[in-house]
């Protein structure tokens, strides 16, 4: 009897030892994040980079013990700049490497590309980069800026610091550059600007042959009004782009350019000399003395093996999203997707140019806004920011059909697009 006994407890203790041992092998397992960033194509000039920020990100929270005491495990794919691609490569993701969250997408079209497989697997994404605003999704976080927190910023400044009474909006054909000009040619209006005093224009990804569209700009630019070119430009047709306004001679002095997607990255190993004077209106520069900016880059100068790599605006922005994740996945006790997102509104993080960024309800995060010249050297220097945080508006006020949304995903609300005139949320909830 006893021996049976013992063989009973001894077996019932090897089983409870086993199934610890189990469930302590798969409390191990890595946690595995998803980069879905162009490495090929149109937009890897400026992807490409963020793949390797996000490397170096994971790379340095498993040198300090992971997340929950999990290392973190990336999962690379290349959507090659091809927008229908990106989907695909979001739900593989997903359902195939069973990502528990994905850092992602640079164009706005690449990120709607994406929009419904994240909504429908309920996995979150986080995009750093500057968008035209006009959604806010339960699934999405939204660290780069939205147009109040660069775009109208910009205008702004180009009107009251610097005089300007024409604009032309020039921008890539795709919904990013089209929304905000959008945005901004009712601004302008509202605050003065007669429509003939506004000129748009758009040209496809990768445009090289800028020497009509310059001479056009030119041409407006010679009606005896101070004007300014506000730039929408992506990827790779920057580099002709400026190129050619040097080349017909058109200096920033003439008519000045301000970008909203040029950054160090993008100007980095060309020459500078026909951007100098030249204007971009970001969150972030590499010239931004902080302890905190001087200690990412000489992180990153390490990570890549080369002093000469700049930093920029989107990479920022990945910094604080990835820390944001970091700190809900704490938060929450847990990776599950679910628990994750319900864990990050009003989860903070430092950014590099010596602030604190929150998440808010609507899931954007507060920035501040920063305007920088184009030096010889490739940097900018700044030359105007916001006294202070500027919370991302994620529905213009400056457009009928969103002055009267807005969006708040805790309870008991839940809405990316409440309208709080109807007392209503509309449609899906982005």
């Amino acid at each position: 009897m006893g021996t049976s006994i013992r063989q009973r407890l001894t077996t019932t203790v090897a089983g409870l030892a086993l199934a610890a041992g189990m469930a302590g092998a798969q409390a191990a397992e890595p946690i595995k994040v998803g980069v879905l960033h162009s490495l090929s194509g149109t937009m890897a000039i400026s992807e490409s980079t963020l793949k390797d920020t996000m490397l170096m990100l994971i790379e340095q929270q498993n040198a300090e013990g992971g997340v929950l005491g999990r290392e973190l495990e990336p999962v690379v794919v290349d959507p090659a700049s091809d927008w229908p691609l990106f989907a695909e490569k979001a739900r593989g993701l997903i359902t195939q490497e069973k990502v528990d969250v994905i850092f992602g997408a640079w164009t706005s079209v690449s990120r709607k590309s994406v929009l419904p497989v994240v909504e429908e697997l309920e996995v979150p994404l986080f995009y750093p980069v500057q968008y035209e605003g006009e959604e806010s999704s339960k699934y999405v976080f939204y660290t780069g800026a939205a147009p109040n927190q660069q775009a109208i910023p910009a205008v702004d400044y180009l009107r009251e610091m610097l005089g300007i009474e024409r604009f032309v909006l020039e921008g890539t054909d795709y919904v990013y550059p089209r929304t905000t000009n959008k945005i901004l040619k009712q601004y302008l209006m509202d605050h003065g600007v007669a429509e003939e005093d506004i000129l748009v224009n758009y040209t496809p990804f990768g445009f090289s042959d800028w020497q009509s569209e310059v001479a056009r700009i030119k041409e407006f630019g010679s009606q005896g009004k101070p004007t300014a070119v506000v730039s929408t430009i992506n990827g790779d047709a920057n580099v002709p782009f400026y190129k050619e306004l040097a080349n017909q001679g058109i200096s920033a002095a003439d008519i000045p350019v301000i970008a909203f997607s040029v950054g160090e990255q993008e100007i980095s190993g060309i020459d500078t000399a026909p951007l100098v004077g030249h204007m971009a209106a970001w969150n972030y520069f590499q010239s931004v003395q902080t302890p905190a900016n001087d200690a990412f880059i000489e992180r990153w100068h390490e990570y890549i093996g080369d002093a000469e790599r700049v930093t920029n605006d989107p990479m920022e922005a990945h910094y604080i999203g990835f820390n944001m994740w970091v700190q809900a996945v704490e938060k929450a006790g847990t990776a599950d997707p679910e628990a994750v997102v319900d864990a990050m509104v009003g989860v903070t993080a430092p950014n590099l140019t010596g602030g604190v960024s929150t998440m808010m309800p609507n899931h954007h995060i507060t920035k501040p806004v920063l305007i920088g010249e184009v030096q010889e050297d490739g940097q900018f220097a700044v030359v105007w920011e916001t006294p202070g945080m500027v919370a991302g508006d994620a529905w213009s006020d400056y457009l009928p059909d969103s002055a009267e949304l807005i969006a708040d995903w805790r309870a008991p609300l839940a809405c990316g697009n409440y309208n709080v005139q109807s007392g209503e949320c509309s449609g899906q909830n982005y």
